[in-house]
């Protein structure tokens, strides 16, 4: 199963916001979209970086409330890991479990085509699952 296969389950549009916006405006985000990260994205194609709740319940701890005055850039992480439509569920979950992320944005030919979260993991895994008990049910009722 891959990446592919959870966008094309009727996953929302990215959620993206601007280098220059602030972080109240991203928060704001956050809750308007009830998401648990933004693609910091000047174009809406390229990635300039992602922000988390980490990212902002860290900042606030270290710089209080004057953190959310601040700006995306000032905040945001770079260098940002990203998968492809064509990686298997187990290399997406394999690479968030090993840097500790819970969202991936994809890529298709450099471009911003949708992000994964690790609860679209995990629903995922879980329909899985569930396939497969039912199958071996099926399978037991038929000896």
């Amino acid at each position: 199963m891959s990446v592919a296969t959870i966008l094309g389950g009727g996953k929302g549009p990215v959620h993206t916001i601007s280098t220059q916006a602030s972080v109240r405006e991203a928060v704001a985000g956050l809750a308007r979209h009830n998401v648990g990260a933004l693609v910091v994205s000047d174009d809406g194609r390229t990635i300039d970086g992602i922000l988390s709740e980490r990212d902002i319940v860290r900042a606030l701890h270290e710089k209080g409330d004057g953190a959310l005055a601040g700006t995306v850039a000032g905040l945001m992480v770079t260098g940002v890991i990203t998968c492809s439509c064509d990686d298997t569920i187990q290399q997406v979950m394999s690479v968030m479990t090993e840097n500790r992320i819970r969202h991936l944005p994809v890529l298709d030919d450099g471009a911003l085509v949708g992000i994964v979260s690790i609860g679209d993991i995990v629903k995922n895994r879980l329909e899985d699952v569930q396939a497969e008990a039912d199958a071996m049910r099926a399978y037991i009722a038929q000896a």
